[in-house]
């Protein structure tokens, strides 16, 4: 998306090396200064709402070819990551990348976290409100106040737009989830509160779709007058509510308002109130109904969802889908928080084709492919904080699966290879936790196994220091216990396992 406001491109001065972006106290991966990683140096693209053109798609395929290694990796935040980058990108490509509209064209706030939005805003079928705008409008609002280069660079902001493929569940720190009151769209404001990683909280606040950047506008001037910008630790939205009170915070924020907060409930000016728990989804439903074969909203068209497994995409995979959303499409991919991508607006006389050029790209669209819900993060091959080889496990253990089980749902299983979970921050089916522990007279990788949701962070624990050798087995059996003993076929693993007792999920 281009931004329309205070533009500021890179100086041709910069010469050759990936640059030391001008704010430096960022610690999150970005385009414009370098990010050590254990495979090399890592580059992260933001791609607000997830929408990429056929022409970005390239021109990020040839980056990955001349300087890394061959491959991208969609993000949970629908970024879209170059990694094992050996040598500096020219100054003169950021700078093309930046003029094609990748990147921030102001490249002092681009260390900001990624818009998010739903993959499927503004041709689903169901949603109440298309939300591109908002994400638009905002990151054109960040390129325009190069002060807003003093936000934690893990400040995030979510539009909801309340159709079927939804992220409201997603943590991030600010959310406007789309409501129906009275035939009218509103806005629900939920803020990050409370403990960490748990979902965002229900302020009680309705807005209209034209007030949303103005409370954006504010929330960010009340963050930065509590922040000390020149800290290299930058404190978290969460971390400031907690300390001054979301009562307090909200009312600076309506200093800077030209009109009144209203409750959600009573349509008065906001009062102090409990927070409400997040209720409007639950964690979980939903995911991954974005994969396969979908109408969309506008008559004779369809998206599809695409596998990508563990969220990579060879550069010329993605060069191929690029060509394909040329030929039958729009024109664009859509990369989803969930590590996965659709391409939309394909008339019906062209689906058929379409899949057919999918399958000879190596990739597939069904839900039941057990790398449909696999996520995984770098690993020990790309982070010196992981314990195991994360994804050569994901990948071994998804070629076990496919040859002894057949899943009629997706089943979410997160390799994570730290506590940090970088790959997933919420709740999974399965989680496997990296850990090193001593067997057989030596150092070994191995997973501590939870399932469910609980108030661990992981889930219910039901195995430790399980061996990479064994784990396969102990998944399968895991997974037929579940196909056996649900009691329906609409009954999930995570709803399974979360009225299972221990013992009996240990089968």
């Amino acid at each position: 998306m281009s931004s329309r406001h205070n533009h500021r491109l890179l100086p041709a001065s910069h010469g050759e090396g990936v640059l030391n972006l001008l704010s430096g106290f960022a610690t999150c991966p970005g385009l414009f200064y370098t990010t050590p990683a254990a495979d090399g140096i890592l580059s992260r693209i933001r791609i607000p709402g997830g929408i990429i053109s056929t022409q970005q798609c390239h021109a990020i395929a040839d980056i990955a070819e001349q300087y890394g290694g061959g491959y991208v990796d969609v993000t949970n935040r629908a970024n879209l990551q170059v990694r094992e980058i050996r040598t500096g990108i020219n100054a003169e490509v950021l700078k093309h990348l930046q003029l094609m509209g990748l990147g921030s064209h102001n490249s002092v706030v681009d260390h900001i976290r990624n818009i998010m939005t739903s993959p499927t805003a503004g041709i689903d079928p169901q949603e109440l409100i298309d939300t591109r705008p908002f994400v638009e409008d905002w990151d054109n609002y960040i390129a325009a106040h190069p002060a807003l280069s003093g936000l934690s660079a893990k400040f995030s902001v979510c539009f909801d737009g309340g159709g079927i493929i939804h992220v409201c569940d997603r943590l991030n720190d600010i959310l406007f989830a789309a409501v129906l009151v009275n035939a009218d769209v509103y806005f629900r404001l939920y803020l990050s509160v409370g403990a960490k990683g748990q979902p965002p909280s229900d302020m009680g606040i309705l807005l209209t779709p034209k007030q949303c950047l103005p409370v954006l506008a504010a929330l960010t001037e009340v963050y930065l007058a509590h922040t000390n910008t020149t800290n290299k630790r930058r404190l978290r939205l969460l971390e400031l509510l907690n300390t001054l009170g979301c009562e307090n915070y909200l009312q600076e924020v309506q200093q800077r308002l030209p009109f009144p907060l209203l409750d959600g409930e009573t349509g008065k000016y906001l009062t102090p109130q409990p927070l409400k728990e997040f209720s409007t989804i639950l964690p979980g439903e939903g995911k991954y109904q974005h994969i396969g074969i979908h109408p969309q909203r506008q008559r004779g068209l369809f998206y599809i969802g695409i596998v990508l497994p563990l969220g990579r995409l060879e550069s010329t995979q993605m060069k191929g889908l690029a060509n394909l959303a040329a030929k039958y499409g729009s024109g664009t991919l859509r990369l989803t928080p969930w590590q996965n991508l659709l391409i939309a607006d394909i008339p019906q006389q062209w689906v058929d084709d379409v899949q057919s050029e999918i399958a000879f790209l190596g990739l597939d669209f069904s839900a039941t492919n057990i790398k449909s819900a696999l996520v995984a993060c770098s690993g020990n091959k790309g982070c010196a904080s992981s314990a195991t080889d994360t994804k050569s496990h994901a990948l071994a253990l998804a070629e076990y699966l496919e040859t002894r089980l057949t899943l009629d749902c997706p089943v979410n299983i997160h390799f994570s290879g730290c506590e940090k979970s970088c790959a997933q921050h919420s709740k999974s089916d399965i989680t496997l936790l990296g850990v090193n522990f001593e067997a057989d007279g030596g150092i070994v990788e191995g997973y501590h196994v939870y399932v469910g949701d609980s108030k661990q962070k992981f889930g219910r624990e039901i195995y430790q220091y399980v061996t990479f050798t064994e784990l396969p087995a102990l998944i399968e059996r895991m997974l037929y216990v579940y196909k056996i003993q649900r009691l329906n076929p609409n009954e999930s693993f995570g709803e399974f396992s979360n009225r299972c007792a221990i013992a009996q999920l240990q089968l």
